[in-house]
């Protein structure tokens, strides 16, 4: 790709509306002399001719203001500021452009969110994880359309190489880690020499990353496409023990996350959280949720899969429909995933028909039907129509018409019993 048809191609790659804001915020910038830059993965996967998931942008210049002034004159874009950080967020329904003032980063102590301040392109481009994203396409200027390579990442974008930019790039943001396992599953790169004795010798700098960073990294790194790769290769560098002790990952779960993805396509998160959680204990599994600071979903996805598991032996074993419900359903549907998972043969079977049919089973009947059948309000109501719903699981009723006559059957014994 020539550099004349870079910015051609970035605007082809976004909605309208998006196309429309970073003309306008393009053209003001322009406007008032100042220097515009595409930076980071963007132009990563620009060069690279992949799908452009972020626009992240930098203004040699005061960025909210700019983004502000461009937002207001834009119908349907929201601006969000960032004071804190220089940054802003122009925002439409289909789109979103995050400028960012040029900035330098320092670090208080390794793990602590930087301490930043205004700086030049330069220095923006070297608080960056790696040389393959440290690269700037200038949008505005006489070298429009040039693309800013300081740390030589086009190099290593054509080697399929990720280099940190110094010694103590883990030390400062041990979120690098998961990170860099997390490209080179997804670019099919590899860590480069160096890089990767650094990380190993490094990788304990994740014990002292805060609960929500690391579930943000996660979190990311199971909305790939595989990724158990990412996971596989964070066990084998150190990084999952060195998050949380109790936590690993091995060939076996790699297949269950795999066969997940095969039967559902699109798995929820929580599902892969509870095949990562599988092996651990009741215990374990309230650490590593306090650890990762999980929401309430969560947690309970986590903490559900010990007692799911234990649930595996039963379901082997032949049981009614009505017995796999009421051993599945005070599980998180999410729990019952990962069991039919982990799990072959009838236990599968059992968690699959649980989780596709039979949690949805209803008697025809409810209450009101049963009180207008002359039955009186009072808790046994309930028991007859869960014993309905037993029933019509287990195939003994298969109609209406045979569903009203248990029920008759069933609230005349009721009435018979001494209370």
């Amino acid at each position: 790709m020539t550099k004349a048809n870079l910015i051609d191609n970035l605007a082809r790659r976004l909605p309208t509306e998006g196309r429309e804001a970073l003309a306008a915020i393009t053209n003001a910038a322009r406007a008032q002399g100042l220097a515009l830059y595409l930076v980071g993965g963007s132009v990563r996967d620009l060069l690279l001719q992949q799908p452009t998931l972020d626009v992240d942008l930098t203004l040699e210049g005061d960025a909210p203001t700019l983004a502000q002034r461009v937002g207001a004159g834009l119908p349907g874009v929201r601006c969000l500021i960032h004071s804190a950080f220089r940054t802003a967020t122009l925002k439409g329904s289909a789109f979103r452009l995050d400028v960012a003032t040029a900035r330098a980063e320092t670090y208080r102590r390794p793990g602590a969110l930087p301490s930043i301040h205004p700086s030049s392109l330069r220095d923006d481009l070297f608080r960056r994880d790696f040389t393959v994203n440290a690269m700037a396409l200038a949008l505005t200027g006489s070298h429009a359309g040039d693309i800013v390579d300081p740390f030589d990442g086009r190099a290593d974008l054509d080697a399929g190489l990720l280099r940190v930019l110094h010694e103590g790039s883990f030390q400062d943001d041990a979120t690098r880690i998961l990170r860099g396992a997390r490209y080179e599953s997804r670019l099919g790169f590899r860590l480069e020499r160096r890089t990767l004795r650094w990380l190993k010798r490094d990788v304990g700098y994740l014990e002292g990353i805060s609960g929500p960073r690391i579930r943000d990294e996660l979190a990311r790194a199971l909305r790939e496409p595989q990724p158990e790769r990412i996971l596989l290769r964070l066990h084998r560098l150190g990084a999952l023990a060195a998050i949380s002790p109790s936590l690993s990952f091995d060939g076996r779960r790699a297949q269950a996350f795999a066969w997940l993805r095969q039967v559902q396509g699109e798995p929820p998160p929580t599902a892969y959280l509870a095949l990562l959680a599988w092996g651990l204990s009741r215990q374990e599994t309230a650490g590593l949720a306090a650890r990762l600071a999980l929401t309430k979903r969560e947690t309970e996805a986590v903490g559900a899969a010990p007692k799911a598991r234990a649930l595996a032996g039963k379901l082997s074993r032949e049981v009614k429909p009505s017995r796999a419900v009421e051993l599945l359903s005070p599980l998180p549907p999410a729990s019952v995933w990962a069991l039919a998972a982990s799990a072959g043969g009838r236990a599968r079977q059992q968690a699959l028909r649980y989780l596709r049919r039979w949690r949805y089973v209803k008697p025809s009947l409810d209450g009101h039907a049963l009180l207008a059948m002359g039955a009186r309000e009072g808790p046994h109501l309930g028991q007859v129509l869960r014993r309905l719903k037993a029933a019509k699981l287990d195939g003994e009723v298969r109609s209406r018409r045979e569903e009203e006559r248990m029920a008759r059957a069933l609230l005349s014994l009721a009435a018979e019993t001494p209370r």
